[in-house]
């Protein structure tokens, strides 16, 4: 039978986890510190980036040996990079508090474009939206900086959604920009477990993926929310409180949060696909969490946790119940176990050398998966 192990998690039943079987993974040379973050090149396969704790972000080429260069960006840790859609030439990179703008094609020399600083306190992730019209900055003290960088200006910032550290950020690339000021049109899809990350399918994976949202969750679970049902019933619910609001006395308010509550429960039991241990998931916070550029883009979601494993999650079979984890029909694809926590990961769109990873070494790996 299965027993709780340390963590607080039960340890997984032995039918239910299938391992990958490979060779050793590829290592990546380049940073004198641990490595923090990936990001893979769209526009050129087998083109990869990583950024890391000495400050460093450094190119690497799959059909080479050695690192390409070695762009010294400043002393701080780098905590996250995204590149701009349409121009991978250009790249943005978060340090501290700000943003930098640089271009790879200015040599060795490294000095930025642009640098923004509009955030108050460390940044955790950037992000661009698929138009490279925005990018969305998100730090410790729960805000999100919307910055325009064809303007180079401030957009917004988007306050209250968030009452502590904001750890993720990304556009939806099905939705059209909603210019409205009003924070108080923010929804809530998730509580109470930390969130450390979350990921939503770009345009061209969404005949295989959905209009979906994955969530990298502290207590070891992949959330998968469907995020169009969700947030219709989020609007709902709001308009059919403010009714009751206005028409119902005082006396009735303490029914009214009872009511609202259960409603909000069965919207998220409906909407939601929890992958746990029970499925061959996680047994420590999840870091990071993706959707594949590999094969059928968007088929898989992939996540790396804090207990040394990464995982691959077939998107078509996340209708799929609990009760079938024991089965070959089940979500978990393949199991990676590593040595060390995982940092952050990335795919690439080929057919080898597609998932890299960054642990808590200064040396980046990249497996080859299918």
């Amino acid at each position: 039978p299965a027993a709780y192990n340390g963590l607080g998690f039960m340890d997984k039943p032995e039918k239910i986890s299938p391992e990958l079987a490979m060779t050793e993974p590829r290592r990546l040379r380049g940073h004198k510190d641990t490595a923090t973050c990936c990001v893979a090149s769209r526009d050129r396969p087998g083109i990869v980036v990583t950024s890391g704790e000495d400050g460093r972000v450094c190119w690497f080429d799959m059909r080479c040996k050695e690192v390409q260069f070695v762009m010294e960006v400043g002393e701080q840790p780098i905590s996250s990079l995204s590149f701009k859609p349409g121009n991978e030439d250009i790249l943005y990179v978060s340090s501290g508090n700000e943003v930098k703008c640089l271009d790879v094609l200015m040599a060795n020399d490294w000095k930025p474009l642009k640098t923004y600083n509009y955030n108050k306190d460390e940044i955790n992730q950037i992000a661009c939206n698929s138009r490279a019209a925005f990018l969305a900055s998100t730090d410790d003290a729960g805000d999100v900086k919307i910055i325009d960088i064809h303007q180079h200006c401030l957009y917004k910032t988007l306050r209250a959604g968030h009452s502590s550290i904001c750890s993720s950020v990304q556009f939806i690339p099905w939705r059209s920009w909603e210019g409205s000021n009003n924070s108080s049109n923010a929804t809530q899809c998730l509580n109470p477990a930390f969130v450390h990350a979350i990921a939503v399918p770009d345009v061209d994976m969404i005949d295989n993926a959905g209009k979906i949202c994955a969530v990298a969750r502290g207590d070891g679970v992949v959330d998968v929310i469907d995020i169009e049902l969700e947030l219709a019933a989020a609007i709902r619910l709001k308009s059919s409180a403010k009714a009751k609001k206005v028409s119902q006395v005082n006396s009735n308010k303490e029914a009214e949060s009872g009511a609202s509550s259960e409603t909000t429960a069965n919207t998220n039991q409906s909407t939601r696909l929890h992958l746990d241990y029970m499925l061959g998931g996680h047994t420590a916070a999840v870091s990071c969490v993706g959707f594949s550029l590999f094969g059928d883009k968007g088929k898989f979601i992939v996540s790396g946790g804090n207990d040394k494993s990464v995982k691959l999650w077939d998107c078509s079979r996340r209708d799929t119940t609990e009760q079938d984890g024991g089965s070959n029909n089940g979500p978990l694809h393949l199991s990676i176990n590593l040595s060390k926590k995982v940092n952050w990961l990335c795919t690439t769109p080929t057919e080898s050398e597609n998932l890299v990873i960054c642990d808590t070494t200064k040396v980046v790996k990249v497996y080859s998966v299918t």
